[in-house]
């Protein structure tokens, strides 16, 4: 009887009190470019809303994370089951309690939780979600290449004091949904005809990484990987018919995905959603692949948010993740970036790969005060991700060295302060780069990233059964370099081995060994006098442009086979 009058009294200390805060005031609420209002949501509409509730025991997550990913460690490749990640990190009985209680006491409905308990979400009319949320105003809003529809509110909202210490922030009110940065280059000049290639294809990336035939998936273990696409694009199974049939002749491989989740949408194939999924599947060759598509879309609903919460509500999941999705560090709450890299955190204790596209913007840049800095991109800097960065050939039409791709995204994390297993690699590059943009433009004590890199220029795509050339962007090596690690799981999954899991402890450990370095060329930055739109360059081992480098598929598998 205690508890039920403790949180009977809570709940009416909630109900009248005066007090509220913001749990997200420093959240970006601007109408990105190309979106436009179509005016206030019926009060009668159901909204799908993301309530995030207050976890515990992170630091403890942390040290776990750190057990389970380092070589060193005897707790190595010891990953946890979500079980376990729901043990530690389910939010207080008091917590669930009160959250649940002024839910129910404003009309939602429908509640569905997830396995790790730290998330609701619930339908309410707009009006039950305007008195719920004071200062929320929903509008319908279109906009995006593909038209889509989403309802968010532009105003920011209110929860009442008494929660403060219970919910992180409400998903579906304020993020749109980011546009691809994918882009289709013209075709460099001076071909001529011998011995050249015109275009990566998978047979490129099979030569230039060191592949042979017999590197796929021998099709016996139960080893699987991912994309996850957040665009409201979808792929074609008959374009990734082709697209093997045109390209996929000498190795191995499979012509339909294993699994989609999410709605696969009708209408006509996106450019990024086929490069995903055909780059996945022709890198790491006859593996298993599923696909996250839009995944949980409703109007109100965030898709990454919403793939979030797919992975702390399934058991059993594939080892490698790749995803093409970036927004700028800024723009993002401080509520939001740091919950969701916990759930980031959670993913790496369970020995999933997240890999991460860099962005295509090389160092960024904002003005601050009237003074130009580059931009992060999250969530490139979370320290619990791979972050890929971008390659292009030195002679764009043969197969020789790699240099930098000037749209490769890197830098420093104004959030996130840099992890101890990059501190040596890092600090170095600080102390030899020859070419160091000012420091006012940077942190130099932040995360740094990309932590590896691959070719992100000129690839042939099939998206509606046509081919497409010069497609360019770190949406191309990100899935590249995801399927050379599913390649590398299936030798260790045959030795009786776990898989990788989260790589970076070991990539740094290890200074990069299996990668081919990457020493020449910058990417782009601020277009101003000081930095004449130079941001970093590459130089010899770890760079802030390209990482440790990019596969050597041989060497890589022998320095990431065993234990």
């Amino acid at each position: 009887m205690g508890l039920r009058t403790c949180l009977l009294g809570l709940l009416a200390l909630i109900v009248a009190s005066k007090g509220s805060y913001s749990p997200e005031p420093d959240q970006r609420r601007t109408l990105p470019p190309g979106w436009v209002s179509l005016g206030p949501v019926d009060p009668e509409e159901e909204l799908s809303l993301t309530f995030a509730l207050r976890q515990q025991n992170l630091e403890r997550l942390s040290e776990l994370v750190q057990a389970v990913s380092d070589p060193g460690s005897p707790r190595y490749g010891k990953y946890l089951t979500i079980e376990d990640v729901a043990e530690l990190v389910r939010p207080s009985p008091l917590t669930l309690h009160t959250v649940k209680k002024w839910l129910l006491a404003a009309g939602a409905r429908n509640c569905n939780s997830v396995t790790t308990q730290d998330f609701l979400t619930c339908w309410l009319s707009v009006r039950q979600a305007e008195l719920l949320l004071p200062g929320a105003e929903f509008h319908r809003y279109v906009g995006g290449p593909a038209k889509i529809h989403v309802v968010r509110s532009l105003r920011p909202y209110q929860l009442p004091q008494a929660l403060a210490s219970h919910v992180d922030f409400v998903g579906g009110l304020h993020r749109f949904p980011p546009t691809s940065s994918l882009r289709q280059r013209p075709k460099p000049q001076g071909a001529g005809s011998v011995g050249l290639h015109f275009g990566v294809t998978p047979s490129v990336i099979r030569e230039r990484y060191n592949l042979t035939a017999q590197d796929v998936g021998s099709g016996t273990t139960n080893n699987s990987q991912a994309c996850a696409q957040f665009l409201e694009q979808y792929f074609h199974d008959s374009d990734l018919a082709e697209f093997m049939h045109l390209f996929g002749g000498n190795f191995a491989h499979q012509t339909s995905v294993a699994r989609v989740v999410g709605k696969q949408g009708r209408g006509r194939a996106g450019i990024e959603a086929s490069l995903d999924v055909q780059y996945l599947m022709s890198a790491g060759a006859n593996i298993s692949t599923w696909v996250y598509s839009s995944p949980g879309r409703h109007e109100a609903q965030e898709p990454f948010l919403q793939w979030l919460l797919l992975l702390s509500n399934e058991s059993s999941l594939p080892h490698v993740h790749t995803v093409s999705y970036g927004d700028d560090e800024d723009s993002l709450s401080s509520a939001y970036i740091q919950r969701v890299n916990t759930e980031l955190m959670k993913a790496a204790s369970r020995g999933l790969t997240l890999l991460f596209a860099s962005g295509d913007s090389g160092a960024g840049c904002w003005s601050v005060s009237g003074r130009h800095q580059f931009r992060p991109s999250f969530p490139a800097s979370s320290p619990y991700v791979t972050t890929v960065g971008g390659t292009s050939f030195q002679n764009p039409f043969r197969v020789t060295n790699e240099i930098v791709d000037y749209i490769s995204g890197g830098g420093f994390s104004n959030v996130f302060p840099r992890p101890s297993y990059q501190e040596e690699a890092v600090v170095q590059f600080l102390n030899s780069s020859p070419h160091l943009p000012p420091s006012s433009y940077f942190n130099g004590s932040g995360r740094a990233y990309p932590d590896v890199a691959a070719l992100s220029d000129g690839y042939w795509v099939v998206s509606n059964s046509v081919p497409i050339p010069w497609v360019s962007g770190t949406s191309a090596s990100t899935p590249v370099f995801g399927g050379l690690i599913s390649l590398i799981n299936e030798h260790r999954i045959l030795s009786g081995h776990p898989p990788l899991g989260f790589l970076n402890p070991r990539l740094y450990q290890q200074h990069g060994a299996g990668l081919f370095d990457v020493t020449h060329g910058c990417h782009e930055s601020c277009l101003n006098e000081e930095v004449e739109g130079q941001g970093f360059c590459s130089g010899p081992g770890w760079d802030p442009v390209t990482g440790w480098g990019t596969p050597n598929f041989p060497a890589l598998l022998k320095t990431l086979l065993n234990p």
